[in-house]
């Protein structure tokens, strides 16, 4: 078997995490937004308040598509 210092199955998974941080932070920045627009409150301006509560939430939806968008990619590497 002729090995070169790649493997295209390293690649191909290489190519899947590249994609997985895109896909998770675009993600991530569209809930955001979508969070944002749907309360009756502006959550940048609150966070600058120094609202606790509100950082806590956002912080949440942060790892809730972390993990959403960690799972899918890892399933699909299976």
């Amino acid at each position: 078997m002729d090995y070169h210092w790649f493997d295209i199955i390293m690649l191909r998974n290489f190519i899947y995490a590249i994609a997985g941080v895109a896909v998770g932070i675009l993600s991530a920045i569209f809930t955001y937004k979508l969070i944002n627009r749907s309360t009756r409150f502006d959550i940048p301006n609150e966070l600058e308040k120094g609202n606790l509560a509100v950082g806590i939430v956002v912080g949440g939806i942060f790892v809730m598509i972390g993990l959403i968008v960690g799972l899918i990619i890892g399933m699909s590497l299976n």
